[in-house]
C-alpha cells in the first residue's frame, strides 16, 4: 500500500470513460457524474500518491465487535457521524493509520476507496478474492479504480439505474439510506448536466 509517486500521471482519460460507458451501456456523462460527486475534482489519489479514502468508524466498530470504541472513540463508534471525519486528507489518513494499527483488515474494509469511493467490504463484488487484492488494485491508478467500479456496478445490478439515469434509486443503493440528507441524487443529476449529459 505504498503511495504512488506518479499519481499525477494516472488520471482517467476520455478513452477510459468511453470504454467503461460501453461496458455499462450508459452515457460517458453518467460515469463522469459519479466520479465528480464521489471524489470531487481531486481525482482518486491524494497529493502523496495514496488513494483517496474515507474511513467509517461505525463500520470499523461493527467489524471489531465494538471493542475499541471506549479507548479509541475517534476511529470506533456505534453510529455514523459526519463530525468524525478528518478535516483534511492528512487528518483522515491519521485516523486510518490508527485503525490499521488496531485491526488491519477491518480498517481496510471500513474505508471507501478511490475515485468512486467503493467500500472495502465490497471487495468480492469487484471480483477480488481478498480485501488486500482490492486495495492493491486501488493503489495502482485510476484506470484500475474505474475497472473495479464497473465490476461492482455489474455485480450489484446498478447498471440499469445508470443507463436509465434513475438518480434516486442509484443514490439510495450506492450511497446508502442517508443519501437524501446529502442531496446525493440531485448532485448527481447536476454533475451529469455539467459533464455534457444529453437527457
Amino acid at each position: 500500500m505504498d503511495p504512488n509517486p506518479d499519481q499525477e500521471l494516472q488520471a482517467l482519460t476520455d478513452e477510459n470513460f468511453e470504454a467503461a460507458a460501453k461496458i455499462l451501456g450508459c452515457e460517458v456523462a453518467v460515469i463522469k457524474a459519479v466520479a465528480e460527486v464521489e471524489s470531487g475534482h481531486h481525482g482518486g489519489f491524494c497529493p502523496d500518491g495514496f488513494p483517496v479514502i474515507l474511513f467509517e468508524g461505525h463500520i470499523f466498530a461493527r467489524y471489531t465487535n465494538d471493542v475499541y470504541s471506549k479507548n479509541y472513540p475517534t476511529v470506533s463508534y456505534p453510529k455514523w457521524t459526519k463530525e468524525s471525519y478528518g478535516k483534511t486528507w492528512q487528518e483522515e489518513r491519521e485516523r486510518f493509520k490508527l485503525a490499521i494499527s488496531l485491526n488491519h483488515n477491518a480498517a481496510l474494509m471500513s474505508s471507501s476507496w478511490g475515485r468512486f469511493q467503493i467500500m472495502g467490504f465490497n471487495f468480492g463484488l469487484c471480483d477480488c478474492v481478498t480485501i488486500q487484492q482490492f486495495v492493491n488494485r486501488m493503489c495502482k491508478n485510476e484506470a484500475h479504480q474505474l475497472d473495479l467500479f464497473c465490476k461492482y456496478i455489474i455485480h450489484t445490478g446498478l447498471d440499469d439505474e445508470l443507463r436509465n439515469m434513475q438518480w434516486n434509486e442509484f443514490a439510495r443503493r450506492y450511497n446508502g439510506p442517508l443519501y437524501m440528507k446529502n442531496s446525493y441524487s440531485s448532485r448527481l443529476e447536476q454533475a451529469y448536466q455539467r459533464n455534457g449529459g444529453t437527457a
